[in-house]
Order: C-alpha cells, then structure tokens, then sequence
C-alpha cells in the first residue's frame, strides 16, 4: 500500500491524518542531545552521515511518526556555495556577508555545491535504507528568500532589514543573489531525490516580511521556477511548499507555484486555511507550538480542532512551526494518540 503520506500528498482524504513534526529531530529529545554531544558541534553533525541519519531516526523510533525529515540545516546549501559559516553557542548561525556585485559573482559555480554537500546525500542514502518500510523520507532546503536573508546579514533577524535594504537600493545585485541560490537549491534537491527522498519541502521561514508584488517576485516565483524544474527532472514527485506567515499570500500559492501541498503556520485559523487553501489541495499543519510545551488537555482539544477543520480535504498534521526545545516528550506522544485515537 502507498506511504500515507503520498497518499494525501496526491489528494486522497485519509480518515486518520498522517504526522510528522518540522524539527522533530531536535534538541527536545534526551537521545539527540547525547548525539550532539558525540558529533562535538552542531555542522559536524550535520556532516557526519552517521550521526545525522542516527538523529533522523530516533523520533521515528520513538514515535513512529509517517515521515522523516533528512536532518540537516538550511545554510549548508549557501555554505556550499562559498561563504563561511559557523554557528556561536546560544546565538545561532553566523555566515561570511554576501551583499556586493563582486561577491555574488565571485560565489562558486552551481555544480560544485556538490562537493561540500556529498556527506547530506550520503545520509539520505543511509536513511534510504534504515527507515521502516511505512515512513516516508521527507528531504528539503531553505527557499531563495530565507537563503538570501541570511547570507546577505550575515545571521538571522527579526525584520530582514540588510535583505530589505539591498532589494530596495541594488536590485539587479539581489535578484542574481537570489537567481544563484534558485539554481543551486534545484541541483541540491535533485541530488536529495536521487539519493533516496521521496519528498522534498521549501522552508521559506521569513516569506511573511514580503509584501505585495516583492512576494510574487521573491516567494512565489523562485518556488515555482523550483518546483517546475524539480518535476521536469523526476515526473511525480511530490514538493510541499512553507511560506510561513503569507497571510493572504497563502491562497493560490500552490496553484501558482506548482506545489503538491502548503505548510501553514498558525497564525492563520485551520478552518481558514480549510476553506481558502485546502480547496487547491493537500495543506499540512497546523498546530501551535507551544502546546508541545504545556500539553494537557489543552493540547488535546487544539489537536482535535486541527484535525476536525480540516477533515474533509487532504491533510498532513504538523505544527505551525517547528517544535521547540522546551517541548515535553511526553506532549508529542499525546498529541500522536489524540490523533490516532489511541
């Protein structure tokens, strides 16, 4: 029988929603903590293919979750691309600036993307292999404008201001930085699917600060120009596309781009995404976060609105973000059972 999670993905209504977790393999977990602490920071992690596909598969162990999530991070593929990248304890990423015509110029040519990133592919080939024969391996990359942000400030930000600035005054230089990063993360998803995923998504985290045409241009056009090329090269595979915190920019986003399905956050209501997305098709999501935290009954109730609201169309349960660390093991177990009805 197909991969429940195929089986919506292709419009089918399931009676139990299949579920996985944005950042299910994570720092919540006790097993992935001591897995870290073996790799010694967090890119060596993300490099060992080892200990990468070992923190892919402990959620699935613990929770037999419908898919895995390669584990990985979406600044490798602008890593790969030449700037550095290092990660400060308790600050997050820092990244070697790109914001001049010389320098996106002087980035590596698309191809050799690949060097950098054979061990990823090589954890997807491992995972390939090790997944029980249910679960689904979901790969993915940072969409070009969440890419751009950070390699243009150098780090993360709360209002993508350097981004902001460099597209108001340097247009032509943002729009080759964001070409470049179009036609690498089509290669690097490729080699993913080649390698064993069987589902690719676009995280484009900070799509909610494009307004306007900026949003057409920035989210919807490269998401597309992926999407298009993607199912050129391998007929049938199934793209699910996150432009969190879109607001109205979620309605037709699939239609427009292509995609077989669209993460929503939660800041937008289930029934609303029911009645205005999931008309296109499949939506995944969309509980809160924080009910991972606080669990209880109100973590059971919030669980069966979600399901309810979107129960008559094709739905992946998942959060409207990624769990946090602060998340209780024991939550994301109560929010399985509630769902399955355990």
């Amino acid at each position: 029988m197909t991969k429940t999670i195929l089986r919506a993905l292709k419009g089918e209504v399931l009676p139990t929603p299949p579920i996985w977790m944005m950042r299910q393999a994570g720092r919540y977990l006790p097993e992935y903590r001591e897995t870290r602490a073996k790799a010694g920071d967090f890119l060596s992690l993300c490099y060992t293919p080892d200990l990468a596909a070992e923190v892919t598969l402990q959620p699935i162990r613990r929770y037999g979750f419908d898919a895995a999530i390669l584990f990985a991070d979406i600044l490798l593929l602008p890593q790969a691309l030449g700037p550095k990248l290092w990660f400060e304890t308790g600050e997050g990423p820092r990244m070697e600036t790109t914001d001049t015509p010389g320098q996106v110029a002087n980035l590596k040519p698309t191809e050799a993307i690949h060097e950098t990133l054979a061990p990823v592919y090589e954890t997807v080939r491992i995972l390939a292999r090790e997944l029980p024969a249910e679960t689904t391996l979901i790969g993915f990359a940072g969409a070009p404008w969440t890419v751009a942000t950070y390699m243009i400030a150098g780090r993360g930000s709360k209002d993508q201001g350097a981004a902001h600035a460099l597209k108001a005054h340097d247009r032509p230089t943002f729009q080759a930085l964001i070409d470049k990063i179009t036609e690498a993360t089509i290669e690097y998803l490729s080699a993913q699917i080649d390698a064993g995923a069987e589902v690719v998504k676009l995280f484009d985290s900070w799509a909610g600060s494009l307004k306007g045409q900026d949003f057409k241009d920035f989210a919807e056009a490269p998401a597309q120009k992926i999407i298009a090329a993607l199912k050129a090269r391998h007929p049938g595979i199934p793209v699910i596309a996150f432009p969190r915190e879109a607001g109205q920019g979620y309605i037709g986003f699939a239609h427009r781009t292509g995609a077989d399905c669209v993460a929503i956050d939660n800041s937008v209501s289930p029934e609303w995404a029911a009645a205005n997305v999931q008309i296109d098709g499949c939506v995944q999501g969309n509980l809160a976060p924080e009910h991972m935290v606080t669990g209880g009954q109100a973590l059971i109730a919030a669980t069966r609105h979600v399901v309810k609201a979107f129960s008559k169309g094709p739905h992946i349960f998942n959060l409207g973000h990624g769990i946090t660390p602060d998340a209780h093991p024991d939550n994301v177990q109560l929010m399985i059972d509630t769902i399955r009805g355990t």
